[in-house]
């Protein structure tokens, strides 16, 4: 069997996810990897057939998507054209993590697409919502990538098609300790914004991963450090508590180890908005932002905050050979590609 795993290469959640199920796909078939995106920093160890631009987002530095340098750098005429050039019928299943070029390929092919993805998940009518909706993040979670049928991870199960987090397998063998400091992942913020708060709490050693900086920065109790998978994982497995974006798989491996949490959603990102409903019911604290007007909170948080117990198994392999097993067997009963504006093909 022909497989194409396809990966959104914007942030780092997904390639994460994506070093342990490869090797599992590749004892099932014959795996192509895909990455489209721009700005991931993690490096798959297994090679990547076809690298493209896609269609992704830009983080800025005053805490969410640069909507302008977003849109400088789209780029539509390329994407068709990465799109045409995909031979998408040469394989007999095509799992997408979030990724468009492949999604829109199998739409206009008529080509069964499976979504392995955590953005299935938030839009499903069962996932935790702000109270206030955003119609149209609403809208590009539900079309960015249209796919035939779709599997989810979130932070709790919500129907049979959605599972807990995959927790890496790196991940699963730390040492878990506390020495003392705190680890800071917020890529949405640019270094001197981050230094300017947090330096103001004093008796408090910050371990900021920054995709800004390039090298070790030192500044009072604040110490910026290039983002580097091992160094970061190291960071986490010591910290007495992680202060993150409200993305998926980094809050999930900070629950996972048994670390005190606290998130801040990024801006104009509705999928982080809805984490962060979904982390509150969890009673993981939120900041809106991190202005200097949120020390009090990030303070107290410091003073009397508490990690959260969770459970998420190694069910991976077993996602995958239900998702083998449900969509080889389906190959002559196929079913409408969702897609943009509700249209489908028959």
């Amino acid at each position: 069997m022909k497989i194409l795993y396809a990966i959104q290469g914007t942030g780092n959640g997904h390639l994460s996810r994506a070093r342990d199920i490869i090797p599992i796909l590749q004892q099932k078939g014959e795996v192509d990897i895909l990455i489209s995106g721009i700005q991931g920093d993690l490096a798959l160890e297994v090679p990547v057939k076809y690298k493209f631009k896609g269609l992704g987002f830009v983080f800025g530095k005053k805490g969410g998507v640069d909507l302008w340098q977003t849109y400088r750098k789209s780029d539509l005429r390329g994407f068709i054209k990465e799109m045409k050039s995909l031979p998408i019928q040469a394989y007999d299943l095509v799992i997408n993590d979030f990724e468009p070029v492949s999604a829109w390929s199998a739409f206009f092919n008529n080509k069964p697409c499976v979504a392995l993805s955590h953005q299935c998940a938030v839009v499903s009518a069962f996932a935790p919502v702000p109270q206030k909706r955003d119609f149209l993040g609403e809208w590009i979670l539900e079309n960015y990538a249209p796919s035939t049928v779709q599997y989810g991870f979130h932070f709790a199960n919500l129907d049979e098609n959605t599972y807990t987090p995959i927790i890496r397998n790196e991940v699963r063998a730390l040492d878990i300790t506390d020495q003392g400091h705190y680890t800071v992942y917020l890529p949405a913020y640019g270094d001197n914004k981050l230094i300017n708060v947090l330096h103001q709490i004093r008796g408090v050693q910050w371990q900021v991963f920054s995709k800004h900086s390039k090298k070790h920065v030192f500044y009072k109790n604040v110490t910026i450090k290039p983002i580097e998978n091992k160094a970061f994982l190291r960071s986490m497995a010591s910290c007495s508590g992680l202060l993150c974006g409200a993305g998926f798989e980094t809050p999930a491996e900070a629950l996972f180890l048994g670390k005190k949490l606290m998130v801040v959603p990024m801006k104009h990102q509705y999928e982080q908005s809805c984490n962060a409903v979904a982390l509150e019911a969890f009673g993981i604290p939120v900041l809106p932002n991190l202005k200097p007007k949120q020390l009090p909170l990030l303070e107290s948080w410091i003073k009397t905050g508490r990690a959260i117990q969770v459970d998420f198994p190694d069910l991976t392999e077993k996602i995958i050979d239900k998702i083998i097993d449900e969509q080889v067997n389906a190959v002559h009963h196929s079913r409408p590609i969702i897609s943009l504006f509700g249209l489908s093909h028959p």
